[in-house]
């Protein structure tokens, strides 16, 4: 396979074309140095045959940002711990350097200044002095508010009011940071052209009158200034060049604001490439406030949606071009090398998904591929919580997670074919354990096969997909349609029984009522719809309704709609809701439903189906009859049923104590 040959990009030899794009993983300590954590995610990436990381996000100077750090001598070892321990797999690193876009010693000494307020507050208060612990306390209060006023301002237009002298200062701690990432052994740099670097070339963000604005000339000037400066200080590593395009949507709308629309991308690949550039990595342009604009959730853009300008930009220069941007499949992957398209394919989330991919494609075994749901990665890191896939329990935690063989194999029964039961037989299996599944339904998946209905949904049908493929090769013995005659027949039970909807708790008579499992099953309601609950199965319930032509209701009494959702597909379902008129009372308690009217305290609201989507409560196993040692999974494990993610966890964990 093209995946699996070598290439060389500058001074480097990689020995596959299956690169690790940079992401924030939020792994590093809190001080921006690589600890047992982080070196434990990417060394899991080397072990899984990647040949080329990016260490996403490595600011150069000292920065509140929850991201890597690399601005003195003292944080040189870490970095090169890191370079020494990818290289033991053949695997090079490469630190994508980057500078936000604000004045960051002005921010940084007023958030130190309140700090220091704080202190002598809490100081005062000791002392009982409690006038001047109330000054500066206020004084404290005062510099935060102000700290956040200056860089809400600065990220709109530090690019077009910074000066020569900050410039400067920039370029110097961006190119002295290279050089110590050369001293600590990394192989290669990666100039992060958004952030601070695609506004300035950027004529949306750049209102520059001097020499960095107006022409494009004038736009594309500092990003050249700052490779040379790299060339300069680190001449012994390679260099990369991430080039964000604004892109188009379909609507002709441009999407992004950093970075370059398509022309002058393709222009600014030929000047890089004439500097000394070694690779040009082609992604989307960000600054748009929506992570989901950069990376996109499933059914949101087409697959390899970016490829389009990676070809033009490939057709431009000779030096190697990598792709990114929803390239889930290793077939995808592969059509896109043989059709000269691109160089490297980077597979950011689903490395995240299965780190194995090139080990996996060596070997013909098969992959677990990536959903393209941002709850796990995109939503984590929004939410500065650390980068974990949704189907992957290790994530975030390789150095202390991992399926041990068992001494002693067991004949382990799983009773549930839904994701955790699936989850929870691969794990016994890889064990070691003989493991024999039973369904009650004709088909493996449970819950995730109404999950996939709603509009956009049906990709989260991969993770079923990857089980039925895998558990054969597992020697997993499968029975749909059928339950477990006689539980105390195996060694061990793992229970993934799931959950229901929970019966209408409300006083309601002579109505039409539904469930919204039953409507995502296939069940066809008539006429207008109220939808009763707006959590994420209520409202993925009224947008499938909606657009199946029925006029829709929501009412909820929390103030949100849809508050589990991921944020970078929220938009799309507001923007759908939209478009359908569906309407949305929030805060709005149902008080009794009767004849087909649904009463609230100031409402009433009529309907000719209403959909119960107040939630699910866990199925009940009878535990008397049980006498092995058993464990729960998944949605019967706990007080709340289970999300994808604590369903996979929950299995991974039961399934892998089996000693």
């Amino acid at each position: 396979m093209k995946l699996l040959e070598p290439i060389q990009v500058g001074k480097m030899t990689l020995k596959n074309r299956i690169m690790f794009p940079p992401l924030t993983t939020g792994y590093e300590e809190r001080d921006g140095s690589i600890g047992q954590r982080s070196l434990s995610f990417y060394e899991r990436l080397a072990k899984g045959g990647v040949s080329y990381v990016v260490i996403g996000d490595v600011a150069p100077v000292r920065t509140a940002s929850p991201t890597p750090k690399l601005y003195n001598d003292e944080q040189i070892p870490a970095f090169k711990q890191l370079a020494d321990t990818l290289h033991q797999y053949d695997c090079k690193v490469a630190l994508q350097i980057f500078h936000p876009e604000y004045d960051v010693p002005g921010v940084g000494k007023m958030i130190m200044e309140a700090g220091m307020a704080r202190q002598k507050a809490a100081q005062a208060k000791e002392q009982g002095n409690e006038d001047e612990a109330l000054k500066q306390t206020e004084i404290a209060q005062k510099l935060t508010k102000d700290a956040y006023a200056k860089l809400h301002h600065d990220m709109q237009h530090f690019v077009s009011e910074a000066n020569h002298e900050q410039l400067n200062q920039i370029k110097e701690s961006i190119a002295s940071c290279a050089h110590k990432a050369m001293l600590a052994g990394i192989d290669a740099i990666e100039v992060h052209g958004d952030r601070l670097l695609g506004s300035l070339c950027s004529e949306i963000l750049n209102h520059r009158e001097d020499e960095y604005g107006g022409c494009f000339e004038n736009r594309i000037r500092y990003a050249l200034e700052v490779v040379q400066a790299i060339k300069e200080a680190a001449p012994e590593l390679t260099i990369e060049y991430k080039l964000p395009i604004v892109t188009k949507n379909e609507d002709g709308t441009f999407r992004g604001k950093g970075g370059l629309k398509e022309e002058e991308g393709i222009a600014f690949a030929k000047r890089l490439e004439e500097v000394g550039v070694d690779m040009i990595q082609v992604a989307q342009a960000n600054h748009t406030g929506n992570m989901g604009d950069t990376i996109p959730p499933m059914g949101d853009v087409p697959y390899n949606w970016t490829l389009p300008v990676a070809r033009k930009v490939k057709d431009a220069v000779s030096i190697p071009v990598a792709t990114v941007g929803r390239v889930v499949s290793v077939e995808a992957g592969e059509k896109i090398l043989n059709d000269g398209d691109a160089d490297i394919i980077g597979y950011g989330r689903s490395l995240l998904t299965d780190p194995d991919i090139a080990l996996k494609v060596q070997r013909g075994e098969c992959i677990r591929e990536c959903l393209n749901c941002n709850k796990g990665c995109v939503d984590a890191i929004q939410n500065r919580k650390y980068i974990s896939c949704v189907l992957n329990a290790e994530n975030g935690n390789e150095a202390t997670m991992s399926i041990k063989k068992t001494a002693a194999p067991k004949n382990v029964v799983v009773i549930g074919g839904g994701i955790a039961g699936l989850e929870a037989a691969r794990v016994a299996a890889i064990k070691g354990h003989h493991v024999t599944l039973f369904e009650k339904e004709n088909k493996l998946g449970g819950q995730i096969n109404i999950a996939a209905v709603p509009p956009r949904k049906s990709e989260i049908l991969r993770s079923v997909e990857y089980y039925e493929k895998i558990l054969p090769t597992l020697n997993v013995d499968i029975h749909l349609n059928e339950e477990v005659k006689d539980i105390n027949d195996y060694d061990y039970a793992l229970l993934a029984i799931g959950a229901h909807n929970m019966e209408m708790p409300i006083p309601h008579k002579e109505s039409n009522i539904v469930s919204s499992w039953d409507v995502l099953n296939g069940q066809e309601v008539q006429g207008a719809c109220v939808v009763i609950g707006g959590g994420l199965v209520g409202a993925e319930t009224a947008e499938y309704l909606a657009n199946k032509g029925h006029q829709v209701t929501i009412v909820e009494m929390m103030d949100k709609i849809a508050a589990g959702e991921s944020t970078t597909v929220l938009p799309l379902m507001m923007k759908d809701f939209e478009s359908h008129g569906v309407k949305q009372y929030v805060n709005t308690k149902v008080d009794h439903i009767e004849n087909n009217i649904v009463y609230t305290e100031d409402k009433e609201i009529k309907a000719d189906t209403i959909v119960n989507a107040l939630g699910s409560k866990k199925n009940i196993f009878v535990e008397e009859n049980i006498h092995i040692p058993f464990a729960y999974i998944g949605d019967c494990s706990g007080e709340r049923t289970a999300d994808i993610a604590s369903a996979v966890r929950s299995a991974y964990q039961a399934a892998n104590a089996i000693d």
